[in-house]
C-alpha cells in the first residue's frame, strides 16, 4: 500500500482540476482522431472556451465521431489560441463567435458546450434547448436558485439531452465508494462531512479599472451582470471570487463534494442551514466571497458539514479535499484520489445493535479518467436518445446547486434559516430576497413555465 506522504503528494495533481485537464497534449490528440463518415459525425460548438470549458471539448474529441463547427468567447485571444490548440490536432479552423446567439443559429450543430461563467448558465442552456440542441453544461448549472428551478423546468419538459459537468459521476472509485456506503456496512451514517482546503488559491491583489483589453467584447461578457468598469479580477478565473458571477469555492467546489455528500446519503434539500465565516485569511484583498466558511445543514436524520479554506491545505484526514461518511461502525473518507474504510475500533459497551465491528479497508485508489467517461457517457446518451443513462443529469446539478446556495444564503444573512419545501422559501424574508439575481443590461430572467 502506498505511503500516506506519496498519496497527499499524488492528491495535489487532483486539486487543479481545471490546469490537470488541459494539459493534455494536443498532438497526441491528433494521432488518436480516426476518420469517420459525414454521416456518423456528431457536430459541437463550445461557449466559453478558456478552463473547462476547452477541457470538455478536448475530452469530447478523443471520440473520433466528435466534429468541431464553431468556437464562441468573448476574448479573441482565447479564441485565437484556441485555434492554434486545434491546429495541432490536425483540426480545421471552425467558425468563431464572440455572440453565442449566432452559433445557435447553426443548423448543423448537434451539442452546444456551456463552458461560460456561472451568470450565463441558465441563459445559454435554455436558448440552447430552444435551438433544438443536446447540451453539456458546466457546473454550478446556475448562479441562483431561481436561475437553477427555471433550468430544471425547461430541461425537463425537453426532449434534449442535459448532462452537468460533475464528471465525478463517472469516476470509477467515487462510484465504489458510494456503492460501500449504500451497502450499510459503516452503520447508521450520523454525519457527514465535506471539504475543501486549497493551497494554491492565492490572495488576490487588489488593482485599478482599467481599459478593456484589446479584442474582448466586455459588454457580452458582462450580460444580465450589473454593469461595472473592466478590472481584471474580475476577469477570467478569477470571477469565482465575485458575487455577480459566481459563489466562491461553496459553489466552485462544494458542488462537487457536497453531491458526492447528498448522493451517498440519498438526500436532497436541507431542513435547515447555518453558516460562519468570512474574509479571515486575506481580509485586504479584491475577492468578496469569504476564503473561509463552514456551514452545517440539517437533514431528517443526519447533518452535513462543509468548510472550505484558500490558501491552506490543511483539510480533515490529511487531505485538502474530500467527503467522509461517519458511521456507527466506521468513517469512509473519499477524494479525487481514492477511498478507505477507517473501523470503530474500541468504542465502548459495544453492542451489536448499533452494528457489527467491520474490517478496515485500505487505500482505494483513482482509476481511470473521470471527465473522459463523463463526456463518453453524455455523447452515448445523445446517440441513443436516452437521458435515463446519463450520469449526472439536471436533477443531480440541481440538488449540489441549491445546496450550496443556500449555504452562502445562510451565510451572507447570518441567520439559522429554516427551508418550506412546499412554499419553496426560507423563514427570513431576507433569505427570500437571495434566492432571484437580478437581471441588467437588458437581459431578463427566463420564467419557469
Amino acid at each position: 500500500m502506498e505511503t500516506r506522504r506519496n498519496f497527499i503528494k499524488r492528491n495535489t495533481l487532483f486539486a487543479g482540476g481545471v490546469a490537470v485537464s488541459t494539459l493534455f497534449p494536443m498532438e497526441l490528440l491528433a494521432t488518436m482522431r480516426k476518420k469517420v463518415g459525414a454521416n456518423d459525425r456528431i457536430n459541437v460548438g463550445l461557449i466559453g472556451c478558456k478552463g473547462m470549458g476547452f477541457a470538455n471539448l478536448t475530452s469530447m474529441l478523443k471520440m473520433s465521431e466528435i466534429n468541431i463547427l464553431g468556437l464562441c468567447d468573448v476574448d479573441e485571444n482565447v479564441l485565437n489560441q484556441r485555434v492554434a490548440d486545434l491546429e495541432k490536432a490536425g483540426l480545421k479552423k471552425p467558425k468563431l463567435y464572440s455572440d453565442y446567439r449566432k452559433l445557435l443559429e447553426n443548423k448543423d450543430l448537434d451539442i452546444v458546450i456551456v463552458g461560460t461563467p456561472d451568470h450565463w448558465h441558465c441563459l445559454q442552456l435554455i436558448d440552447a434547448l430552444q435551438a433544438g440542441k443536446d447540451v453539456y453544461c458546466e457546473k454550478p448549472i446556475a448562479n441562483s436558485i431561481a436561475e437553477c428551478d427555471v433550468m430544471l423546468n425547461r430541461v425537463n419538459s425537453s426532449d434534449r439531452i442535459v448532462q452537468i459537468g460533475q464528471w465525478q459521476r463517472s469516476q470509477p472509485h467515487f462510484v465504489d465508494a458510494i456503492n460501500y456506503v449504500h451497502s450499510g456496512a459503516l452503520g447508521k451514517i450520523r454525519m457527514a462531512k465535506a471539504w475543501a482546503f486549497q493551497g494554491w488559491m492565492k490572495p488576490v491583489p487588489v488593482v485599478p479599472n482599467s481599459a478593456v483589453p484589446n479584442g474582448v467584447d466586455y459588454k457580452m461578457w458582462l450580460g444580465p451582470a450589473q454593469n461595472r468598469p473592466f478590472n481584471q479580477n474580475r476577469f477570467h478565473f478569477n470571477f469565482r471570487w465575485f458575487w455577480d458571477y459566481a459563489g466562491g469555492l461553496m459553489t466552485d467546489w462544494g458542488v462537487h463534494l457536497i453531491d458526492y455528500a447528498l448522493y451517498g446519503m440519498k438526500a436532497s434539500t436541507p431542513k435547515s442551514i447555518m453558516a460562519l465565516g468570512g474574509k479571515f485569511a486575506y481580509p485586504n484583498d479584491a475577492s468578496e466571497t469569504p476564503d473561509t466558511l463552514q456551514t452545517v445543514y440539517e437533514f431528517d436524520d443526519f447533518s452535513l458539514l462543509w468548510e472550505h479554506a484558500t490558501g491552506i491545505d490543511g483539510g480533515s484526514y490529511g487531505r485538502n479535499h474530500g467527503i467522509a461518511f461517519i458511521g456507527n461502525n466506521g468513517t469512509l473518507v473519499l477524494d479525487r484520489g481514492g477511498w478507505e474504510v477507517i473501523p470503530e475500533k474500541n468504542r465502548p459497551n459495544w453492542s451489536e445493535d448499533l452494528g457489527p465491528k467491520i474490517e478496515p479497508v485500505s487505500l482505494q485508489p483513482n482509476t481511470g479518467n473521470g471527465l473522459d467517461l463523463h463526456t463518453a457517457n453524455f455523447v452515448e446518451a445523445v446517440k441513443q436518445r436516452d437521458r435515463t443513462i446519463l450520469r449526472a443529469p439536471i436533477k443531480v446539478g440541481y440538488d449540489a446547486a441549491k445546496v450550496c446556495h443556500m449555504g452562502n444564503i445562510a451565510f451572507k444573512t447570518g441567520e439559522r434559516l429554516f427551508w418550506d419545501t412546499e412554499k419553496s422559501s426560507f423563514n427570513k424574508s431576507e433569505a427570500d430576497a437571495l434566492l432571484k439575481t437580478a437581471y441588467h443590461n437588458g437581459w431578463k430572467l427566463p420564467k419557469v413555465g
